[in-house]
């Protein structure tokens, strides 16, 4: 009966108002983007254009799909994306299935943990993980970007949790019918935890995608630069020379219209794969925080 109240309906209008401001806020920049990456170099360059392109054209798409460099860096950017989550969402699910053991199964437990904890809350900074990189010979390579960020303590909290839930007696009967933990992991735990795996597995994809520091870190070479790294470059630096880029080709047809159309393309594989993962995201993210 609560739901039929004056004070729920007016809580639930608001909730309706906001959810809608934030959401259009969010869509909004995205309907920019697109109308000056469509629109013509003089109305782009006068800041004419808002939400509805102005002298309609593909121009800034021609110029970026002939662009090189920039098929360079999205396929960079897209193997580093999959190989980063595929060897993430390994050693997570590994360290994850270990760490969700009792101190009876596992007596180190305790210790990992404290271990994963501290370097959570403590980390060593640019300078040694860049000394490190360095020493280990992986400058200029795709594991410089791969294995520093390998494992997300977050993330593998969250993991942790999600394998603490699925119920003993699954694993019991594993073992009573001589699985072993690889196989239990394997076979009972990943089907089971599918929600989970595919959230953490949808941060773990964005947070590559979008992650562009480490790029200008340990990556010297701008040829081996993935997307983010490369559009920050053109973007925020504005740094043609940099990337090879033919400035005078850019000014002829303007550059923010092919900044424009280069940012909405690297912004649609993830805008592609959300919907396909969203109906896990929303069950993943909730799942353990209802106690029964």
């Amino acid at each position: 009966m609560y739901n039929r109240t004056t004070s729920y309906r007016i809580f639930t209008v608001i909730n309706y108002i906001l959810l809608t401001l934030v959401s259009i806020s969010c869509i909004l920049p995205l309907v920019h983007i697109l109308a000056v990456s469509f629109s013509g170099s003089a109305p782009a360059n006068a800041n004419l254009v808002t939400l509805i392109p102005i002298d309609f054209n593909t121009d800034a798409y021609a110029k970026t799909f002939n662009n090189p460099n920039f098929h360079r860096a999205l396929l960079i950017g897209i193997e580093r994306t999959l190989l980063g989550t595929v060897v993430s969402m390994v050693l997570l699910s590994l360290a994850a299935y270990a760490l969700s053991k009792d101190s009876h199964g596992f007596r180190s437990r305790s210790f990992y943990t404290w271990f994963f904890l501290f370097t959570m809350l403590f980390s060593g900074g640019i300078v040694p993980s860049y000394m490190l990189i360095r020493n280990l010979h992986l400058m200029n390579t795709i594991w410089a970007l791969v294995l520093p960020v390998a494992i997300n303590v977050f993330n593998m909290v969250l993991m942790m949790n999600f394998f603490r839930a699925v119920p003993k007696d699954l694993e019991e009967a594993a073992l009573l019918d001589g699985a072993g933990h690889f196989r239990t992991l394997i076979l009972v735990y990943l089907p089971v935890s599918m929600p989970a795996i595919a959230t953490i597995s949808l941060f773990t994809m964005v947070s590559h995608w979008n992650s562009w520091f480490d790029g200008l870190l340990y990556i010297s070479d701008y040829r081996k630069y993935p997307l983010s790294t490369f559009l920050q470059t053109i973007i925020v630096q504005q740094d043609f020379n940099k990337i090879n880029a033919d400035v005078n080709e850019l000014q002829n047809i303007s550059q923010r219209t092919v900044k424009a159309a280069q940012i909405f393309i690297g912004m649609l594989p993830i805008i592609l794969v959300y919907p396909f993962l969203q109906r896990y995201f929303v069950k993943g993210i909730i799942l353990g925080a209802v106690k029964e």
